[in-house]
Formats: C-alpha cells, structure tokens, sequence
C-alpha cells in the first residue's frame, strides 16, 4: 500500500493542526483560570480591607458616643459581632481558596469570585452610610465644642 507522499503530508499537517489547536484552547483555559484566580484573592483582600476598614469606622463612632468608655455604646455588641461574623466568614473562604481552590472546576471559582464580589457589594452601602454618620456626628461635636459668641 503505497500512500502518496502529499497525502502523508496532509495527514501530519492535520495532525499538528490540531495539536495546536488543542494546545491554544487548553492555553486559553489555564490564562482564565489563572485571571480567575487572581480576581479572587483580589476580592478577598478588598474585601477583608473592607471589613476591617468599617471596624475602625464603628469603633472610632462608638467612642464619640460612649457615655462612659468602660461601657459600650448601643449597639457596639452587635456591631462588632456582626463583623466578627464576617470576618470569620472571609477566613473561611481563605481556607477553601487554599485548600480547594487549586483543585476547584471553573464554575466553582466563577461562583467563588460572585459571591465575593456580592458580599463586597452589600457592605459598601453601610460604608457610605458609616462615612455619613460619622461626619454628623463630627460637625455635632464640633458645633457642641465650639464656643457660642457672646
């Protein structure tokens, strides 16, 4: 059985076709999920960010607040372990990305990245809601402090 030489050609050229071909969407697959990855230690950190960052916020916003220091304010307990609760969440999900995540499907990651994606989102408008409070709260201090002419 004699082939002709354009027709083994043919065939490896074929074949290395797709080799490439399969070589380039595998490619493509370990960029996203390297991008993905990434996106979601990016989240965990902003979000941990955040989470500290409204600790602060509340705790200096108690401290104006606080009749006497020794004793917190209304709502400090539920506060604190409000973010507590969400910090521990957040190592939680730290555990999953070390643990699990190098071995997690697409999906798993794409949901992963969504629901960090989704706590930040919910936490931003307490955020604001804190930067608001808290410049009443010193314009009231500042206007209480301030001597009244006369």
């Amino acid at each position: 059985m004699n082939v002709p030489a354009p027709a083994i050609l043919v065939g490896i050229f074929a074949a290395l076709l797709l080799a490439g071909v399969a070589a380039t969407v595998n490619q493509a697959r370990a960029r996203r999920r390297q991008r993905t990855f990434a996106t979601l230690l990016d989240h965990a950190d902003r979000l941990e960010s955040d989470l500290k960052e409204c600790r602060i916020r509340l705790q200096r916003a108690h401290a104006m607040m606080a009749e006497t220091p020794d004793r917190p304010a209304a709502g400090e307990q539920q506060a604190r372990h409000a973010l507590d609760s969400g910090l521990r969440a957040l190592l939680q999900q730290r555990i999953w990305i070390r643990d699990e995540a190098p071995s997690a499907s697409q999906a798993d990651l794409d949901s992963a990245v969504q629901a960090l994606a989704k706590a930040r989102q919910r936490i931003e408008p307490g955020l604001r809601d804190l930067d608001e409070a808290q410049h009443a709260l010193d314009v009231a201090v500042r206007d209480h402090i301030r001597p009244s002419p006369g």
